[in-house]
């Protein structure tokens, strides 16, 4: 005899599929690219607001620092966005678990 019933089984299942594809959102691609994309982005941009004239000579009075910055925060809110409006689908349900029996009756 086994002391888990058959509902106890496909009840922990059930739980690990879940905290499995909530996991799998969780280190999704695009939110560590977006995450860090805007972290790099405000603090290139925070370096370009107030250049200094030695930095501004170097690139020919072109604040790379801010125009680099901007990007950066675009790229990475574009990627932030993209996640809240496609997020990653749930695995789908694995097939013929009608068919076996995990407790082998």
């Amino acid at each position: 005899m086994s002391e888990f019933s058959e509902k106890d089984v496909q009840r922990s299942v059930t739980e690990l599929e879940t905290k499995s594809a909530s996991a799998a959102r969780l280190f999704d691609v695009r939110r560590i690219i977006g995450l860090l994309f805007v972290v790099y982005g405000v603090i290139v941009t925070l370096c370009g607001i107030a250049p200094s004239d030695g930095s501004l000579d170097k690139s020919e009075n072109v604040n790379i620092n801010l125009w680099t910055g901007l990007a950066m925060l675009a790229l990475g809110l574009f990627f932030l966005i993209w996640l809240k409006l496609r997020p990653t689908a749930p695995p789908p349900p694995p097939t013929g678990m009608e068919e076996q029996n995990p407790l082998g009756h």
